[in-house]
């Protein structure tokens, strides 16, 4: 098949793809791996199609974790447009993603956000001119969304459904088009299993570290100090004992009956 140039193999059980797999195919231009629970990618797997332009593997990636032997397969090609929808990946692959890339499909993944490092990566030469599409994907609207809603606003041409884009949470805002936000007003309250609530928990950590510093430098001090504060308890129970014998012996007095009729005699 020297002239073949499209191959779909969905839904085919494929689990291996072994050095050389695809020779003898030097014309192929497209490659559908989608729907296979691929579990090893050698690294000379697409030697055989130098030509390779398109490579899709929707929902091929969630039996074991390839990006690394994907990233070394796919070094040799020139990769115009890979699809990855439906593989729950929770970051950017940038280690797929190689120089040259027009189009990215990450569509129906588990990405929360794309953080400040994964939108430098997309800035990179080879990588300016590369459109992805991010719906159904649980965005969370909170404050750790801010770089990459203030990136979308500037560069939202770069993503096709950028109007589609709607927040998963939190709950005030499920629902919301991301593009309808303002990345100021994203709060940072906390939410669960996710990184919003940083921000006050290392306040109350700060806190205490400041306290334990407090209590340290005090205890110091009266360590230093231990005998002037001795003498100075001292002090304080002579002073008390003084008074209370004052008081004991003005009660002995007021209680002496020879006294009291002395007073009470005209």
């Amino acid at each position: 098949l020297p002239d073949l140039r499209l191959l779909r193999l969905r839904h085919d059980n494929i689990q291996i793809i072994e050095d050389m797999a695809l020779q003898g195919l030097p014309a192929l231009r497209t490659l559908d791996l989608s729907h296979n629970p691929l579990l090893s990618v050698a690294a000379g797997a697409f030697a055989g199609v130098p030509l390779l332009r398109t490579l899709q593997l929707n929902q091929a990636l969630l039996a074991a974790p390839l990006e690394e032997q994907l990233a070394l397969a796919l070094r040799n090609l020139s990769l115009r447009r890979l699809e990855l929808a439906g593989n729950a990946l929770r970051a950017l692959p940038a280690a797929l993603l190689p120089a040259g890339l027009e189009e990215l499909d990450l569509r129906n993944n588990s990405l929360q956000r794309l953080t400040a490092a994964e939108l430098r990566s997309l800035e990179a030469p080879g990588l300016r001119g590369l459109r992805f599409t991010l719906g159904a994907n649980p965005l969370s609207c909170d404050c750790a969304l801010r770089p990459f809603l203030a990136w979308l606003r500037v560069t939202a041409a770069r993503l096709p459904d950028a109007r589609s884009l709607h927040c998963a949470g939190p709950p005030p805002l499920r629902g919301a088009t991301l593009l309808h936000l303002r990345p100021e007003g994203l709060a940072c309250a906390a939410t669960e299993g996710g990184e919003p609530g940083q921000l006050e928990t290392a306040s109350y950590v700060f806190f205490g570290i400041v306290l334990a510093l407090i209590g340290i430098v005090f205890l110091m001090v009266l360590y230093l100090n231990r005998r002037g504060i001795k003498r100075w308890l001292h002090n304080l129970r002579e002073a008390c004992r003084d008074q209370m014998e004052g008081y004991h012996y003005r009660y002995e007095q007021d209680a002496d009956p020879r006294r009291a009729s002395a007073i009470g005699t005209p």
